[in-house]
């Protein structure tokens, strides 16, 4: 019995140190993470975000502002708002209200405004549920490759191990992997309201905003493996480079109304308008939202128009390597760059 007493002791005193030492941490410790928000969820407007890569390697939001980038997580923890702090939390669980409130605490708060020219960018987007992809969606993009217009949108997938932030360096495989790499210039939805069935007329009202985006993709894997391998050659490490920006619907508008382009080493490769899409933006997630459930956060590219390396005379196709730097650039929404390493 004295053992037990003295272990119940020493658990007791244990126990109270642990309880001691916690409260002696600084506040900043302590609230590391925002409480899980209960509120109702509601979708963002009116802002331009970036992420941004901080010292302790966390990826956070940044919004853009006429007096520099607002560090909503170092704002929100000086001031103690409940604020989410990436781009997948404030999609996801829906907390408008506390980004709003530390936006707007940016002047009170005393945290400097950040140079947007100096940030190191992190993902847009670490953990959708989903990353839904449309292929053969440009008119002239099908009839440079001598395929039929689909009658309906197809769909493949990647997977969040290819999500790269703007500015990168996209490792790419080895020759004896890969070596007919390939750009696609994509606009990116960003689904902002949980949708399934939607009839495609109301498809915009559940559609929190737009990136710019590149649908990286190894042409071999994709086209010359046994069986046609296209999840292959599409979801290598990286291969969907995002950003710089999110840019809320409302700023936008007209979805199939934006001129996309791309370069390479500075040399014009793409250049169209998503008017040529074959099916547009509310075509696209009328169908999608058919087959699956779509969640706050779930991202959506939508395919390539023409100008790809695939599209070229075989003879002409020079495929990217190592040290080429490819802009990714669609009206209002920024351009993507990231350069092969």
């Amino acid at each position: 019995m004295s053992e037990r007493r003295d272990f119940l002791k020493q658990a007791t005193l244990s126990g109270a140190g642990l309880m001691a030492a916690a409260a002696a941490l600084p506040a900043q410790a302590q609230d590391a993470q925002p409480q899980p928000y209960k509120g109702p969820h509601e979708m963002v407007k009116g802002v331009k975000i970036v992420s941004i890569h901080q010292a302790d390697g966390a990826e956070t939001l940044g919004v853009v502002t006429a007096k520099g980038v607002v560090d909503i997580r170092a704002v929100a923890k000086k001031m103690k708002i409940q604020s989410p702090y990436t781009l997948d939390e404030l999609l996801q669980q829906g907390n408008a209200p506390g980004f709003y409130a530390a936006l707007k605490a940016a002047d009170k708060s005393g945290v400097a405004y950040l140079d947007e020219s100096k940030i190191t960018h992190g993902r847009l987007f670490m953990n959708p549920s989903k990353i839904v992809c449309v292929g053969l969606n440009y008119k002239a993009h099908a009839d440079e490759v001598g395929m039929k217009h689909p009658s309906v949108p197809p769909l493949f997938n990647k997977y969040n191990n290819t999500l790269a932030a703007h500015n990168c360096i996209l490792k790419i495989p080895s020759p004896d992997i890969s070596y007919k790499l390939d750009y696609e210039t994509e606009l990116l939805i960003v689904v902002g309201k949980t949708m399934r069935n939607v009839p495609a007329a109301e498809t915009l009202n559940y559609v929190a905003g737009y990136c710019t985006s590149n649908d990286f993709s190894s042409r071999d894997l994709q086209l010359e493996t046994p069986s046609v391998q296209w999840m292959i050659g599409k979801t290598l490490d990286q291969y969907l480079p995002i950003g710089p920006y999110f840019v809320a619907a409302d700023l936008v508008g007209d979805p199939n109304q934006l001129q996309l382009k791309t370069y390479v080493n500075g040399e014009l490769r793409q250049n169209s308008n998503t008017s040529d899409f074959i099916h547009n933006t509310q075509a696209m997630l009328a169908y999608i939202s058919k087959f699956w459930t779509l969640e706050p956060g779930d991202i959506v590219i939508t395919g390539t128009p023409q100008g790809v390396i695939l599209g070229y005379p075989k003879d002409k196709q020079v495929w990217l390597k190592k040290g080429d730097v490819v802009v990714s650039s669609i009206e209002k929404l920024g351009d993507l760059r990231f350069t092969l390493g």
